[in-house]
């Protein structure tokens, strides 16, 4: 038996940022899926993650006596099915920042909360930050702890607009232009990326004033910038503050960028071939990259897998 599919998602901007209330902006990304499947699987993979699934439904359990869960588990259920080998099938690479564990999280509401939200109701801003609320508190189980963004872009399928922390809704975007020479890309680091170490680097850099008004006066006011051009489809504008944002992250986020990539990094902005920034927390997995011409760009990242996610 296999459940329905939830996809990946990709955050285009907003990492780091929305925690200090930038705005931000996520679409799913259906090239990876995952869903629940009850089968006796023998594979190494499926035995993992239905420990791990073990381990998610102890943490779930503790949440609800702690009335913390804001939702009703029926846990007894979810229970049974992992003591028969429920494992979550998923293509989506873990420690990528494309939101495996998210996936995962909007897998076990769905199937198993009591009184869900569900994605055909009239989905009010109160809702949606319920849902954020619930899905941060359980993906919290896999990262210390969590936005709920991910769990929540999964679930609804759709793009998520951040207007800030408590202000979210589905956005419409443009649509694609599948003859379009520019492209939103993903390119492989070959390196798994943790977040939790990630987040507690930032944390680290916040006590610095510094480190708060290069992050207040620079990074949120081009990730704004970038947001708001992408949605209204301003093109130009938007590599123009795409390369300003490439920068600051360069001159600001290195221990985020993993190392034989500063070069690469560096050289799209002297070229203006390409411009790279992270993909969720970085320190390793995808980094996105952004250009208005993919030849161009393929040429000069010759050597390096890329996955074109969106087309201009």
């Amino acid at each position: 038996m296999k459940g329905p599919l939830f996809y990946a998602k990709i955050l285009l901007f907003g990492e780091y940022g929305i925690i200090k209330d930038s705005k931000g902006l996520s679409i799913p990304y259906n090239f990876y899926n995952g869903a629940l499947k009850t089968d006796q699987s023998s594979s190494a993979v499926a035995k993992q993650s239905n420990q791990h699934l073990s381990n998610f439904v102890d943490y779930l359990e503790k949440l609800q006596s702690e009335k913390e869960a804001l939702v009703q588990f029926d846990v007894e259920r979810l229970r049974h099915d992992v003591d028969k080998g429920m494992y979550f099938d998923s293509s989506i690479p873990q420690g990528y920042g494309v939101g495996s564990s998210g996936a995962l999280v909007a897998a076990i509401y769905d199937r198993y909360a009591q009184d869900k939200i569900t994605v055909l109701e009239n989905l009010t801003r109160e809702k949606l930050l319920t849902l954020k609320t619930i899905f941060g508190k359980m993906e919290s189980f896999f990262h210390g702890s969590s936005s709920g963004l991910d769990p929540l872009n999964s679930y609804l399928s759709l793009p998520i607009l951040i207007n800030s922390k408590d202000h979210i809704e589905p956005a419409g975007i443009p649509s694609q232009e599948s003859s379009g020479k520019g492209a939103v890309f993903l390119l492989d680091s070959g390196v798994v990326g943790e977040t939790a170490p990630m987040v507690q680097i930032f944390m680290e850099n916040m006590k610095q004033e510094g480190f708060r008004s290069m992050l207040k006066d620079q990074f949120v006011k081009y990730t704004d910038a970038c947001v708001e051009d992408f949605l209204q489809g301003r093109v130009k504008s938007l590599f123009g503050n795409v390369k300003n944002l490439s920068k600051v992250v360069f001159d600001n986020f290195k221990p985020m960028i993993p190392a034989q990539f500063h070069t690469l990094w560096k050289k799209g902005i002297e070229t203006n071939d390409y411009y790279l920034k992270l993909c969720g927390s970085g320190g390793g997995g995808y980094i996105l990259g952004f250009t208005e011409d993919l030849e161009k760009a393929k040429k000069a990242l010759e050597g390096h897998k890329l996955e074109v996610v969106y087309n201009f």
